[in-house]
């Protein structure tokens, strides 16, 4: 059988396509899709049948082998912070946003000493809003 990734998948469309490893990409409808299972996110590893379809070919009993690793927390272990905690994050990220921007409108990248705190701060807050 036939082996690829995910390329995209639709679930209100409920149709998407895969990319082969040794081929063109299929078109796979969600009735191909193991019992249960609506939706596959892109970069899922899948194995798959191809049948001949009226547009091309058309894969068939799709089998999920592998699914993508997830950038998301397990939202039962985080604990939210409180708003006591997150205002002076919010205040020291605007204070660094203010110094990055000042550096663009000179018309220069800002230096590793404003951009390193200005990311650590923007990806905990991130992760925060994000809860």
């Amino acid at each position: 059988m036939p082996t690829g990734k995910v390329k995209w998948f639709d679930a209100d469309k409920g149709f998407g396509f895969l990319s082969q490893e040794d081929g063109p990409d299929v078109y796979v409808h969600a009735d191909a899709l193991p019992e249960g299972v609506t939706t596959v996110k892109a970069g899922t590893r899948v194995e798959f049948g191809i049948a001949q379809g009226r547009r091309g070919d058309q894969a068939l009993q799709v089998r999920i082998l592998e699914a993508p690793a997830s950038v998301q927390r397990n939202r039962a272990e985080s604990k939210r912070r409180s708003p006591d905690e997150m205002a002076p994050i919010v205040e020291d990220l605007i204070r660094l946003l203010d110094g990055v921007g000042e550096s663009y409108r000179h018309g220069r990248h800002p230096d590793r000493s404003t951009a390193r705190p200005t990311a650590k701060l923007l990806r905990a807050l991130a992760d925060e809003l994000d809860l």
